[in-house]
C-alpha cells in the first residue's frame, strides 16, 4: 500500500523536460499578457482586478502540470517558476532596454497641477482614483503637484511644486549660514 501511495506520488506522466518547457512558455505569457494588460493591475488592484488575477493562476494550472496531478510533478513546475523567475531577475532585468520592454517606463499623468485626460485614459484609472492615491501621500488637491507618474510596477509618484517640498536639514543648514553672515557683517 505504502510502495502504490509513493508510486502515485512520484510517478509523472509527463516527461520532466515537457513539464519545464510549458512552465516557462506559460510564465513568459503571463509576463507579456500582464504587460498588456497595464501597469495599474500590478500595484493599484481593484475587486475585479484581483478576482481575474486569482482565476488566472487557476486557468494556467493545467498548461503548466498537463495530466501530470503527481507531488514530484508539481514541485518541477514550482522549482522551474522559481529558476525562471531569478534568471529574470538577476540576468535579462538588469539590462536597461529589456526591462524598459517587459515593464515598460513611466507615464506623466498629471503635469503643472492639472491632470493629463489622454494618460488617464491610456493607463485607464480615472481622476477620482487619482485623488486617492494623492491624499494617501498627503497631497490634497491635484493643483499642489508639479508633475504625477505612474511607475512601471503600479507606484504613482508625486513631485510637490517646489515651493510646498518640506526643507531638508540642508537647506535649514544654508539659511543658517547666510543668517549668520548677515547677522555677523
Amino acid at each position: 500500500m505504502i510502495c502504490g501511495m509513493w508510486t502515485d506520488l512520484t510517478h509523472l506522466d509527463i516527461s520532466v523536460l515537457d513539464k519545464i518547457i510549458r512552465t516557462v512558455v506559460v510564465y513568459w505569457a503571463l509576463i507579456v499578457l500582464l504587460r498588456l494588460a497595464g501597469k495599474r493591475d500590478l500595484a493599484q488592484l481593484n475587486s475585479f482586478d484581483l478576482i481575474v488575477m486569482l482565476l488566472l493562476s487557476n486557468v494556467v494550472q493545467n498548461a503548466i502540470i498537463g495530466p501530470d496531478n503527481s507531488l514530484l510533478g508539481g514541485l518541477i513546475g514550482a522549482a522551474t517558476l522559481i529558476a525562471a523567475n531569478a534568471f529574470l531577475v538577476r540576468v535579462v532585468r538588469p539590462n536597461r532596454h529589456v526591462t524598459a520592454f517587459l515593464e515598460g517606463t513611466n507615464t506623466v499623468l498629471a503635469r503643472n497641477g492639472r491632470w493629463l485626460p489622454d494618460q488617464l485614459r491610456k493607463v485607464g484609472v480615472r481622476e477620482s482614483e487619482m485623488d486617492g492615491a494623492l491624499r494617501r501621500q498627503n497631497v490634497y488637491k491635484i493643483a499642489d503637484a508639479e508633475q504625477v507618474k505612474l511607475e512601471p510596477g503600479g507606484t504613482i509618484v508625486v513631485d510637490l511644486r517646489p515651493e510646498l517640498e518640506s526643507a531638508t536639514k540642508a537647506d535649514v543648514e544654508r539659511l543658517e549660514r547666510k543668517l549668520d553672515r548677515l547677522l555677523g557683517a
